[in-house]
């Protein structure tokens, strides 16, 4: 079975509940801190193709720091994940990667569909 790894925020109910989740299945997932062990822009990258989606979808757009940095719907790609690798609280979570795969889990049960 492929490593299944979380990139979770304790202070996120979201993420406590995914990891729950997981726990309550059997799985003890390789817990990232994300705030604190912030992935740079290479393992954003990957993130990202794993998710199958964009920069501009795994931004988290409602935080204030979103704002101060005067990223907007217009940002690139490159600025983006620039600003997610500098800031990780721009990052949306919980992120739960199963191989290559990975999901978002909002709702926790996201993630099911990977493991």
């Amino acid at each position: 079975m492929a490593v299944i790894e979380i990139w979770h925020n304790p202070r996120c109910s979201k993420s406590r509940q995914t990891l729950a989740l997981l726990e309550e299945r059997g799985i003890a997932p390789k817990v990232r801190r994300y705030l604190e062990d912030a992935p740079d822009e290479v393992e954003l990258r990957a993130a990202l193709s794993a998710l199958g989606m964009t920069a501009s979808a795994l931004i988290r757009n409602n935080e204030t720091k979103y704002r101060e940095l005067g990223l907007g719907k217009d940002s690139d790609d490159t600025a983006l994940l620039a600003a997610m690798a500098a800031h990780p609280i721009l990052i949306e979570r919980p992120i739960v990667f199963a191989g290559d795969k990975a999901a978002i889990g909002r709702p926790p049960e996201a993630v099911l569909d990977i493991l």
